[in-house]
């Protein structure tokens, strides 16, 4: 029986084609150009794909999460990349945040051209020297009459090269989680600066930019929600943030086992196939193991969460397993592709390089534990 339904379905063929037609025929050279164009978004948009999860009143398709979750697993399942997805996606980080204010202003400025395909957005977290600590993030943005002023700089934005406008998390009030806000900040904005294009292990397609604010004035209407309400608008967004993570991590992990299955019963070494091998069996169901695991997992946390409980730990554990998944498949479908695995634009060295980023985007591994820790009851 299936996990998805018959729409499901017919969507995940629809988004595979959809990869197949648009994205295969180019990708190695947009993974060498370090950028997806501009027309692929409004390509998707008009098989709806970029607004799933979004009410059709607010410029959506529709649907839940889980409709996006099976896009994604349709996307690496036809042989698209994580970072390709992380490019083209990226307003599922952008954009939750002004949807859930309910804010018609901003969903008639941001949200609606974004889920057309006409603008790219990008969500502005982390800062030099933070990483994961959001608490302490230091982008000030001071109140003066009807703006905010912005001064600071971001770094590891997805999508920051080429993006229209990026959500921001800027502290407005006191220290620690309770003075943070968000503010949705226009490119082409006096002060905001894109100050250098970052290059990466992987997700080569997906550009990752270092932005900067000096004296940036905002309008203060282009505030998100409350005033220093954004930590809990970020945290509520993490869930399905993490969800979508763990489907990049066993997405491209069943993408490098298929492939490899395929190989090995393809390619001889000493006379006979490699799949003859017994450790090559072994190393298979292993791999089948730690992928089927990954995905069960987080396809039932994923449906939980549209059922409308709570997976704040279901979501860091699903991340956690799908990373480890990621990890272990990914560098045995190098292994056993041997020399062919290890060229630049093989598929699977595509995944290896591609995987190393999902244990540390969306929070890293060793920062997620703890908080897990600290939910379940195990802090001291």
């Amino acid at each position: 029986m299936s996990f998805w339904t018959e729409e499901q379905e017919a969507l995940r063929d629809s988004a595979a084609a959809f990869v197949r037609a648009e994205v295969l025929p180019h990708l190695q050279d947009w993974e060498d150009a370090g950028s997806v164009p501009r027309d692929l978004h409004a390509k998707a948009a008009k098989l709806g794909l970029l607004g799933l999860g979004v009410p059709e009143e607010l410029g959506g398709s529709g649907g839940t999460f889980l409709d996006a979750l099976a896009v994604t697993e349709a996307f690496t399942g036809a042989g698209a990349s994580s970072g390709l997805l992380a490019a083209l996606f990226t307003s599922g980080i952008a954009l939750p945040h002004i949807v859930a204010s309910g804010n018609p202003d901003l969903v008639d400025r941001f949200v609606r051209p974004t889920l057309a395909g006409e603008t790219i957005g990008s969500l502005a977290v982390t800062e030099p020297g933070g990483g994961s600590d959001v608490a302490n993030l230091r982008t000030t943005a001071r109140r003066d009459g009807d703006v905010y002023v912005v001064d600071g700089t971001k770094t590891f934005i997805t999508s920051g090269v080429r993006a229209d406008f990026v959500t921001t998390a800027v502290r407005t009030g006191g220290p620690g989680y309770a003075g943070i806000s968000l503010l949705v900040i226009e490119k082409g904005t006096p002060g905001f600066t894109v100050d250098r294009a970052l290059p990466k292990m992987g997700w080569h397609c997906s550009d990752t930019a270092e932005l900067g604010f000096a004296g940036v004035r905002v309008p203060a209407a282009n505030l998100v929600g409350a005033e220093n309400s954004g930590f809990a608008q970020i945290a509520q967004a993490f869930v399905t943030e993490r969800l979508a993570l763990a489907a990049h991590g066993y997405g491209i992990a069943a993408r490098s086992l298929d492939l490899t299955a395929s190989y090995v019963r393809e390619r001889e070494a000493f006379g006979k196939a490699l799949a003859g091998n017994q450790v090559v069996r072994h190393r298979l169901v292993e791999m089948h193991r730690r992928v089927d695991v990954a995905r069960t997992y987080t396809r039932s946390a994923a449906a939980r969460y549209v059922a409308g409980e709570d997976v704040l730990v279901e979501a860091l554990h699903a991340k956690a397993l799908s990373v480890e998944a990621a990890a272990y498949v990914c560098d045995q479908a190098v292994q056993l592709h041997g020399g062919t695995g290890y060229l630049h634009g093989s598929e699977v060295e595509r995944h290896y390089r591609d995987a190393r980023i999902l244990g540390i985007g969306g929070g890293a591994t060793e920062v997620l534990d703890d908080l897990s820790a600290r939910l379940l009851g195990y802090a001291t």
